[in-house]
């Protein structure tokens, strides 16, 4: 996910700024901003994110002190995808995160070449990132549960999956790396067939996804017995507006719709992927 970034600078780094990179030793910075701005990554989160791309994950100093973070998730040469754009509120309004933004850009589409560049932004954030070259793809919403847990031993581990075929088709890209981190660090994951679907912990909500089903029975199950066996009272989804099956299991589950995000893209040209087959999202950090 990303913030808006700031109108008032055009993303060029001042004297009084500089860029680095991101380090595991940041992350006490990291979980400030992110806490600050109420969002759900964990300390594994960020590590799963520095660690998949050690030199695509950044911090901007300003006069010295820590001042804003931005990671990058690359999927190859296909995709790769910005978010945890966070400036500490301190330092807005300086036009840093316009900076991070285009070193992300810079860095994906400049250096390594990625063919496609998305990211989950908010309504407030749309017009700003269409002005830095991204155009939206699809509408999401965050939907959200707060009940009893039913499970108080979840079943952690890794699953195995046949291959990630389907996921490839689904998501647009070969982001098998990613997700054997993921479903790793994952409290609950089950598999079928070719289908998926994994529940986390998370800092304000346990998260559910990515599911990924091109059968609607077996993407029901998926997720009912997610949900079913999770230890977890309060969790979040992300669904595409163009999943209406995905939709209707949320509702019927007791989920209320929360927040609208729209997923934007940037570069020579987009994916094709199928929104109908992800019934849950991986994250707005990660798609």
């Amino acid at each position: 996910m990303a913030e808006p970034a700031d109108r008032t600078k055009s993303g060029n780094v001042s004297e009084e700024s500089k860029i680095r990179l991101l380090s595991f030793d940041d992350f006490p910075f990291a979980q400030t901003v992110r806490k600050i701005a109420g969002w759900n990554q964990t300390d594994t989160d960020w590590r799963r994110l520095v660690g998949h791309a050690p030199e695509g994950c950044f911090l901007i100093e300003h006069d010295g002190n820590p001042a804003g973070t931005a990671t990058t998730t690359s999927y190859g040469t296909d995709l790769a995808w910005i978010g945890m754009v966070l400036v500490h509120p301190e330092f807005r309004r300086l036009g840093l995160a316009t900076a991070l933004l285009n070193h992300c850009l810079n860095y994906l589409l400049v250096e390594k070449k990625v063919r496609c560049v998305k990211l989950d932004a908010t309504p407030d954030g749309q017009k700003v990132y269409e002005k830095l070259g991204f155009q939206v793809e699809y509408g999401l919403a965050r939907w959200e549960r707060n009940s009893e847990p039913f499970d108080e031993n979840p079943n952690r581990g890794q699953i195995e999956i046949p291959s990630y075929k389907l996921d490839h088709i689904a998501f647009g890209a070969d982001r098998s790396k990613f997700l054997d981190q993921m479903l790793q660090n994952s409290s609950r994951s089950i598999s079928i067939d070719e289908c998926f679907g994994t529940i986390r912990e998370g800092m304000s909500a346990a998260y559910l996804g990515p599911v990924i089903s091109d059968d609607r029975k077996i993407g029901e199950r998926i997720i009912s017995d997610l949900i079913s066996t999770s230890p977890y009272s309060h969790i979040f989804w992300d669904i595409f507006d163009d999943n209406p099956d995905a939709i209707r299991l949320a509702e019927s589950l007791g989920f209320i719709k929360q927040r609208k995000l729209i997923r934007m893209w940037t570069g020579d040209s987009n994916l094709a992927d199928r929104p109908e087959f992800q019934w849950a999202i991986g994250g707005p950090e990660t798609g």
